[in-house]
């Protein structure tokens, strides 16, 4: 089995990738990129099993609905609260509500954060990959998954404090990381994680994404489906670390 995680920004300078090869136990780095453009993001999609992507597959359904609604002001029964729990609604999409509360933190808002304009490049990003013939499922389901890597990491046990802003807490989190986890082959990969947190987050996306085509993460609701097939749905890992590499596929 081949994962794949992108560590997705507006444009190609500072987006990063990565391809990890599963077998007997282990798992291997196999690619590693920096400055990742659309084109090698669409051509890794056909080559891999799963591809997780760090970045809202879209945005909150009630946020569709303001945009359009506010477009006529004078229009019959428009009644915009404007209090914080109704902008709070806006901002945030079901599956951000939910890893609210399982991680205790809130992700970016794509609606009203500065995610905005990298989820405009990953719709464009989804609509190339479904172009080249592979089917998108916004919940997780099918080739393309939305990840969040420092909330699997915190869910794995790891502290994240600073570690996308200081090349020494990314060394000292990869050795722990990998002391926990020998199977993991970096390759010649990582003094590009370490001065990289693109790159960081890539490879640890592609871990994230292990545990979704191996069914452990945490699934929507049927009711949450019904919102996570607009607005995407992070696909928080279930189990432990350890656990992602424990079936040969």
């Amino acid at each position: 089995m081949f994962t794949a995680g992108v560590d997705l920004a507006a444009e190609p300078k500072g987006t990063a990738a990565a391809v990890i090869e599963w077998s007997a136990g282990t798992s291997v780095i196999r690619e590693l990129y920096l400055g990742a453009s659309d084109d090698v993001i669409v051509d890794i999609a056909g080559r891999v099993n799963k591809m997780g992507i760090d970045c809202a597959l879209g945005w909150p359904k009630e946020f569709i609905q303001f945009l359009t609604a506010q477009q006529s002001l004078h229009a019959k029964k428009i009644d915009f609260d404007g209090g914080m729990d109704w902008r709070r609604r806006l901002a945030y999409r079901e599956t951000d509500r939910h890893v609210r509360s399982v991680t205790g933190r809130w992700p970016l808002s794509v609606a009203t954060d500065r995610l905005g304009l990298t989820a405009m490049r990953c719709a464009g990003l989804l609509s190339k990959v479904s172009a080249s013939g592979i089917a998108i499922d916004r919940t997780g389901a099918g080739l393309v998954a939305e990840v969040y890597p420092g909330a699997a990491l915190r869910l794995w046990g790891f502290d994240t404090t600073g570690y996308r802003v200081s090349e020494h807490k990314r060394e000292e989190l990869l050795k722990l990381i990998c002391d926990e986890a020998p199977w993991i082959d970096l390759g010649d990969h990582r003094t590009m994680m370490v001065k990289s947190c693109d790159a960081f987050d890539a490879v640890i996306a592609a871990l994230a994404t292990r545990a979704v085509a191996t069914g452990r993460y945490l699934t929507p609701s049927l009711q949450q489906r019904e919102f996570a097939h607009s607005e995407g749905w992070i696909c928080l890992p279930q189990d432990t670390l350890a656990s992602v590499v424990e079936d040969n596929v």
